[in-house]
C-alpha cells in the first residue's frame, strides 16, 4: 500500500543548491511528509560522502518540520515501495530535463503504476544553477553564497580551501 501524502524527492545533492531546496520547500507545502532521498551510487565518487550530503541537507532543511532526509541505493521506485511513498517529486529546469525525466517517469510507471511522478518547475532564477556549476565555481575560489545554503557554502569552503 502506498501513501499519497508521502512524497520522495531524490537526487545526488552533491552539493544541494537553492534550486533543490526551493523544490523541497514547495513539495513540503503540497505533501504531509517529504523524504529527501540521497542516491548512493557505489560506482561514482562524489565530492561529499553520502553521510556528509545527508547531514548538510538536514542542516539546510531544519526549518521544514515535515521533511526528513535519508539515503538509498538501487532503484528509486524500489525505495518508494519500501517506504510506502506514493509520489515521486522531480524538478524540471530545462527542456532537456523534461525528456530525461519523462523517460524515467514512464519506466517507473511501468514498474510500479501505483506510484505517481509529479513534476515541479524550477523557479526561473535557478534554471541555470547546477551542482556541477557550483563545484566548478567553488573549486576556483569563487563565491557560491547565492547558489547554495549556508551549510553547503561552509562545506565547499572547507573542501576547496
Amino acid at each position: 500500500m502506498v501513501d499519497y501524502r508521502h512524497a520522495v524527492y531524490a537526487g545526488s545533492f552533491d552539493p544541494a543548491t537553492f534550486g533543490h531546496t526551493a523544490i523541497i520547500e514547495r513539495a513540503s507545502r503540497l505533501y504531509e511528509r517529504v523524504t529527501v532521498a540521497v542516491g548512493v551510487n557505489p560506482k561514482k565518487e562524489g565530492l561529499f560522502t553520502p553521510e556528509e550530503r545527508c547531514r548538510l541537507l538536514k542542516e539546510s532543511l531544519a526549518k521544514l518540520p515535515n521533511v526528513e532526509v535519508d539515503s538509498f541505493q538501487g532503484l528509486l521506485i524500489d525505495y518508494c515501495k519500501r517506504t510506502e511513498a506514493g509520489v515521486i517529486v522531480r524538478g524540471l529546469r530545462l527542456l532537456t530535463d523534461f525528456e530525461y525525466e519523462f523517460q524515467l517517469g514512464l519506466a517507473n510507471r511501468e514498474i510500479a503504476g501505483e506510484i505517481e511522478t509529479v513534476f515541479l518547475l524550477t523557479e526561473h532564477k535557478y534554471v541555470w544553477v547546477s551542482s556541477s556549476l557550483v563545484k566548478e565555481i567553488a573549486s576556483n575560489g569563487g563565491d557560491v553564497t547565492r547558489y547554495v545554503p549556508a551549510p553547503m557554502v561552509k562545506a565547499l569552503t572547507a573542501k576547496f580551501g
